[in-house]
């Protein structure tokens, strides 16, 4: 999707490991209380399970193991993020989600060269809204 300065994006807004991140509303599904997941041998240590989201098997990818941190510890205020996918919709696993914003295409810059850790490659800039930073994720890259 091409934005243009004069246009605004829509993100959910949400936190992992003390962190803000945002994801393009366009994407977004819906956003669940944690649920019953079960758990599948063998896969990634990021990937947490399946869930049954109303009649549909639902992978769920814990975004703090994604991005290299510990496992989110599950508590009243931990939330997935239902996105689609280009092979179906994935369940994101974090530690809370608590805002809807609409932010400029002016105030979106691209993320700076200063490291080439591979985790800045889920990323594809920074919303800067008052004086907060929100990292947006490139859904596509991290399913």
């Amino acid at each position: 999707m091409t934005v243009t300065n004069t246009e605004s994006r829509k993100i959910i807004v949400f936190q992992v490991h003390g962190e803000e991140y945002g994801v393009d509303v366009m994407r977004m599904q819906s956003i669940e209380r944690v649920q019953t997941i079960t758990r599948l041998p063998g896969v990634r240590p990021d990937v947490t399970g399946v869930l049954n989201l109303r009649g549909k098997i639902t992978p769920i990818i814990d975004l703090s193991r994604r991005f290299g941190y510990e496992a989110i510890s599950f508590d009243r205020q931990t939330r997935i993020l239902i996105v689609a996918g280009e092979e179906g919709n994935v369940g994101l696993l974090v530690d809370s989600a608590d805002d809807l914003l609409d932010v400029p295409a002016s105030d979106i810059e691209a993320l700076p060269e200063v490291n080439d850790d591979e985790n800045f490659y889920y990323f594809h800039g920074i919303a800067k809204i008052n004086h907060r930073l929100v990292t947006l994720l490139d859904i596509d890259k991290v399913l």
